[in-house]
């Protein structure tokens, strides 16, 4: 089936280990095997642990405690996945190649390893910044993977500071980033999700996991009582400006009711509004090209365009070349 007509409905769920650790990697393997049991149960898509959980607090060499892919914590995890025909997302430190890697491995439904990141910014463990958590190398690609209800991204905790890999999986298409790490993130995590439009889901060692949406509110988080949160999502969704497009969200709502969820930000202060559908057999594109209406994103490209075009000293402007094919002008 083409990836385009892939796209679906989704039960992201997340965990956290509220700052639990057992001081082994077998305990610790086993505290995330109940926390994913337990998100089994709200039958999830895809299941979110926290950043090289097996290790928490454990004492050694990390190149000791990292294992091969595949190894006993992944051959564990797929057998979670099949059981409950879910993704896994299982962060862990691993032994490839003769080296050592801070790692995010996919695992499918049917229990496959689908793929893997490396963290491109491990943390310096030494004043000289000759070596990286521990012996840690750094990873050099931002990997978007096509899961079976959309392109997902993964950025892991130190990660954080570099804006630079948020916007790389945007532009590769990524329409959730999971963040996976030792600390809670605090606020960047709903900015990346704001500038790039996206959701960003969390799954931290710390305090609180979170769900965030694409216009930066969060919709699910963890909290001292309750490890594991869940939240529906489509990822064929598309945050949209007001400008030209008000009268937009009532034609939608009008025609389809309760098949398309439209969400205004106005009284937040932010002059945006998604639009989400709810039917499966309801696309985006479909609804774009039906009303008339742009994405932000391409409401900014084509000024960007529109700004060059002016730079080069040509003032009049070709209205077809700046205006999308059948864009509502009502303002």
């Amino acid at each position: 089936m083409p990836f385009k007509d892939a796209m679906r409905r989704a039960r992201i769920a997340t965990v956290c280990f509220a700052s639990r650790s057992f001081g082994t990697v077998e305990e610790n393997r086993n505290y995330a095997l109940k926390l994913v049991d337990y998100a089994l149960h709200f039958k999830p898509d895809i299941v979110c642990l926290p950043e090289a959980f097996t290790t928490f607090n454990v004492k050694g060499p990390i190149h000791e405690l990292a294992e091969p892919v595949p190894g006993p914590t992944t051959k564990l995890f797929s057998k979670k996945a099949r059981e409950g025909g879910c993704y896994i997302i299982c962060p862990l430190m691993t032994r490839r190649d003769g080296k050592t890697w801070n790692s995010a491995i996919i695992i499918g439904r049917d229990g496959d390893i689908v793929g893997i990141y490396d963290k491109v910014h491990p943390v310096t463990s030494t004043p000289d910044y000759t070596e990286f958590e521990g012996g840690g190398t750094p990873g050099k690609d931002y990997p978007v993977f096509n899961l079976d209800f959309g392109r997902v991204g993964i950025q892991i905790c130190f990660d954080i500071c570099f804006p630079e890999g948020w916007s790389e999986l945007a532009k590769r298409g990524a329409k959730a980033v999971f963040w996976v790490s030792a600390y809670d993130g605090g606020f960047p995590l709903q900015a990346y999700a704001c500038i790039n439009k996206y959701y960003v889901i969390s799954s931290v060692r710390a305090n609180k996991s979170r769900i965030i949406d694409p216009c930066g509110r969060v919709v699910a988080e963890t909290d001292w009582f309750v490890n594991v949160v869940y939240y529906d999502v489509n990822l064929d969704n598309v945050v949209c400006h007001y400008d030209f497009n008000y009268s937009i969200p009532d034609m939608i709502l009008t025609k389809y009711g309760g098949r398309v969820r439209v969400k205004s930000y106005a009284n937040e202060g932010d002059n945006v509004f998604t639009v989400e559908p709810l039917d499966e057999s309801i696309g985006i594109e479909e609804l774009k090209r039906e009303f008339g209406f742009e994405s932000l994103h391409e409401y900014v490209e084509r000024h960007k365009r529109a700004y060059e075009f002016i730079h080069r000293g040509e003032n009049r402007l070709r209205r077809e070349q700046f205006t999308a094919p059948g864009l509502n002008t009502e303002r």
